[in-house]
């Protein structure tokens, strides 16, 4: 039998084969983080699946373009992580998406671990999908990918303040949209 797979260590010869032309060591990495890179793109897309699967082999076209690029500073996974990101966040922005005016920031409530049925997933998805572009982007990595909001307005362009404003914004939208009280 096999040793266990080792992530990262694993990468390194991979993205090495791969850099080299070996597309097989590329179909390893792809089948490895397909799935954390399908994710995230999902969620940015609005939960569109075939928006989504365009921008995520988008990524990993750019992947396999850039992989000479690519100088180990961090792990593979983190680096194609963050290009996948920047992928969907450029849509966002060929899109026309317009930031709204500065806002306060509010705090989340305690999560707690209250799971959801099937039913409110949905529910909760369908409203994600729909909020604006940019406010939903904002949402997305600051409330799921637990991104800072310094990480977000750098990525977006716009000033903290702003990154903000839009996670606001996207909350009382979600919240409307849930039939919440605001």
């Amino acid at each position: 039998m096999p040793p266990a797979y080792v992530a990262g260590q694993d990468d390194v010869d991979d993205v090495r084969a791969a850099a080299d032309g070996d597309r097989h060591a590329f179909q390893r990495l792809y089948r490895k983080h397909l799935d954390r890179v399908y994710g995230a793109v999902f969620r940015l897309a609005g939960y569109d699946h075939a928006r989504a699967e365009d921008l995520t082999q988008d990524a990993f076209v750019r992947a396999w373009q850039k992989l000479g690029s690519f100088r180990q500073e961090s792990s593979f996974g983190t680096w194609l992580y963050r290009l996948a990101v920047n992928v969907a966040l450029m849509d966002i922005r060929s899109r026309g998406s317009d930031p709204v005016s500065t806002m306060d920031d509010e705090d989340l409530p305690d999560r707690g671990e209250t799971p959801f049925c099937a039913a409110e997933r949905e529910e909760l998805e369908r409203a994600i999908g729909k909020l604006p572009p940019r406010a939903r982007a904002v949402l997305v990595l600051h409330d799921i990918e637990g991104w800072r909001h310094e990480e977000i307005s750098g990525e977006l362009g716009m000033a903290v303040g702003s990154s903000k404003a839009q996670l606001h914004r996207a909350r009382g939208l979600l919240r409307k949209a849930l039939g919440e009280a605001s």
